[in-house]
């Protein structure tokens, strides 16, 4: 299996960290439900791009 080049990554790589940025943005600046704001920051990075999504749907209070 051939290696993959570095470059060809980094367009994903950047837009996991700016996914992750977002959440945690919104986490820290917006009421959350169902887990504590330090739990869905966990969620969110530990499980990219899943963590970010269901604490959309489920953590995201309505505003």
């Amino acid at each position: 299996m051939e290696q993959i080049p570095i470059a060809a990554l980094l367009p994903v790589v950047l837009l996991a960290l700016g996914w992750v940025g977002w959440c945690w943005w919104d986490i820290a600046h917006h009421p959350v439900r169902g887990l504590p704001k330090w739990a869905w920051a966990l969620v969110c990075l530990l499980s990219i791009p899943l963590g970010g999504i269901v604490y959309l749907f489920a953590g995201r209070r309505d505003r």
